[in-house]
């Protein structure tokens, strides 16, 4: 069933990884897709068109203004309008697992310019044209970290607080404009990138252990929750926030 027919939806930090498979799953819903990474994400971008899909790729970087609005003006050429964004752009499967008393500035800088910063930038940007379009869901990537403090790695789980904060906020500022804000909060996730970290066999293991469902989390385990937020089915849900983890976090 396409239950995202006729609808644009634009994907950020999608060349690999989870944002890829949000991408794609989007495109298999009948959404048209912008697929959106600062390192050039042509290649998920054809890979959608060979499999019957419609989408375009933008290089774009997050935290600058200019690269941003060329993204947008392109969607805006190519589509005319943009119903779907998921702000998934962040560091993360690059981040070493340190104290807090370990981090440096310059890294702490970073995490929240990308992850924090770059979630607001985007939204801003794309925001006058959804509002053009008659409205939208706007889906950002939390993490189930904020909600049982997973130690050495502060300024990630921090930078993700933020985004739940940032979700609810921005939920009560845009619904004038039919506009649903929600997040997803995923657990530990295999994906490419994670299973790469050299810390990876020991956290997963210790996580697993503690989850209700005692297996593996895979990017696919997240599409369910992607596909409800971007539909018509959370037309009356805006400012949650949904975590899928295996049943670590229950509230």
């Amino acid at each position: 069933m396409n239950s995202l027919a006729g609808k644009v939806a634009i994907v950020t930090g999608a060349q690999q990884g989870i944002g890829r498979q949000y991408a794609m799953a989007l495109a298999r819903a009948g959404a048209a897709v912008c697929v959106s990474d600062i390192v050039n994400p042509e290649i998920a971008a054809a890979e959608i068109r060979e499999l019957g899909g419609e989408a375009i790729a933008a290089a774009c970087d997050v935290t600058r203004n200019e690269s941003l609005h060329h993204m947008v003006s392109e969607v805006e050429k190519k589509f005319g309008r943009t119903d779907i964004l998921v702000n998934n752009a962040a560091l993360f499967g690059g981040l070493n697992m340190a104290s807090f008393t370990d981090i440096t500035e310059d890294e702490w800088d970073r995490v929240m310019t990308v992850n924090i910063r770059g979630t607001w930038q985007a939204t801003k940007a794309i925001f006058p044209l959804m509002a053009q379009s008659g409205g939208g869901k706007i889906i950002n990537i939390s993490s189930a970290t904020v909600f049982k403090g997973t130690p050495k790695l502060l300024h990630y789980v921090a930078s993700k607080g933020a985004i739940v904060a940032l979700t609810r906020s921005l939920a009560r500022e845009v619904a004038e404009q039919n506009i649903c804000v929600n997040a997803i909060a995923p657990g530990l996730v295999a994906s490419d990138n994670v299973r790469n970290h050299p810390d990876w066999k020991n956290v997963a293991d210790s996580v697993i252990a503690t989850r209700a469902l005692k297996r593996e989390s895979v990017p696919d385990d997240l599409i369910g929750a992607l596909l409800f937020f971007a539909s018509d089915a959370s037309n009356f849900i805006t400012g949650q926030t949904l975590v899928v983890d295996g049943g670590v976090v229950m509230h």
